[in-house]
């Protein structure tokens, strides 16, 4: 009993992780897309390539 206990405790911390790692990547995604509008606003074509393939590699 007490192994399934462990078991199906760091089962649920993992999928925690997954869910916040998610989170994290799509707020990532989100702040990328805002800061890619506002290189291409103000043409920092530096910036815009840099953003994304930042963001290409979350994909």
């Amino acid at each position: 009993m007490d192994k399934m206990k462990a078991t199906y405790e760091v089962m649920l911390g993992l999928a925690a992780e997954m869910v916040w790692d998610e989170a994290l990547r799509k707020r990532r995604c989100a702040i990328l897309y805002r800061e890619i509008d506002i290189a291409l606003a103000i043409g920092d074509e530096e910036a815009f390539r840099n953003l994304t393939e930042e963001l290409k590699s979350l994909a």
